[in-house]
């Protein structure tokens, strides 16, 4: 696939490539920071797998929009209050895998730019090989476990991948936001810059790295991601199962309570 038939396709992604193969992926919603929703769940699988399938792309850099990289929308979650059917969450499962495995799919080394807070699919930007924060980064897992869902879509897999499964266990249940000075000391993040910095410091290591043998900077990418594309495969469609099981039994555990609530009085 050439970068002509797939850069201008997206409305949560604006796409670009210089001439040393350095493509960038700037998230976005209407021109502001993304909040998370259908249209990315929807888009981003398809946009990771077009650039997996053009060989021009050297160095991929994701970044994101204003001074937050990936944000959580205002107001009640669907997913949560157990009003999505099985046929609605078949739909999610599948551009759940998609979206994690087809990012892994990318052959060439992918840099994160984050260029403010995470609290939604942080993996997108913990799973790149360079992970670049600004100073007022901080990553969060909000919309699961705290919102009411099951920490299925690979959070389960991730995060006591990076923390250790004690660690990593108790930021998915608490909620927890761990800043970028505290993921640097931690080893999430490589470096911690100023936020008008970071992506001009991405770029920097990009030209460096798309100066080098193609077939070298493929290699590389294949294996550093093969352990990862392994936990994926095992673990990741188990825990998008487990979500959509629990996050269907909300509305009858909601109502059970209300129920008992009102016996009570």
């Amino acid at each position: 696939m050439e970068l002509h038939e797939y850069k201008d396709r997206w409305s949560t992604a604006e796409v670009s490539r210089d001439d040393a193969g350095v493509l960038t992926i700037r998230m976005h919603w209407r021109g502001k920071s993304l909040m998370w929703g259908g249209p990315p769940h929807q888009e981003l699988p398809e946009l990771f797998n077009a650039i997996a399938s053009d060989r021009e792309n050297r160095v991929v850099i994701i970044t994101g929009t204003g001074d937050t990289f990936i944000g959580l929308g205002d107001g009640p979650n669907p997913l949560a209050e157990g009003r999505a059917n099985a046929t609605v969450w078949d739909r999610i499962i599948w551009e759940g895998n998609r979206l994690v495995d087809q990012m892994l799919a990318i052959e060439v080394p992918v840099i994160a730019a984050v260029n403010g807070p995470v609290s939604v699919h942080s993996e997108l930007a913990v799973l790149c090989d360079v992970v670049l924060a600004a100073e007022h980064t901080y990553f969060q897992d909000a919309p699961h476990f705290p919102g009411g869902l099951v920490p299925g879509d690979s959070m389960q897999i991730v995060w006591p991948l990076l923390l250790g499964p004690n660690r990593g266990r108790y930021f998915l249940l608490t909620g927890q936001k761990i800043h970028a000075e505290e993921a640097l000391q931690l080893g999430i993040v490589g470096e911690v810059l100023p936020a008008d910095q970071v992506l001009n410091r991405a770029n920097e290591i990009a030209a460096d790295l798309a100066k080098l043998n193609p077939i070298l900077l493929r290699n590389t990418r294949h294996a550093l991601v093969r352990p990862i594309r392994r936990a994926m495969a095992d673990d990741l469609h188990t825990g998008l199962a487990l979500e959509a099981i629990a996050s269907m039994s909300a509305r009858e555990w909601n109502k059970a309570q209300s129920d008992a609530a009102g016996e009570s009085k």
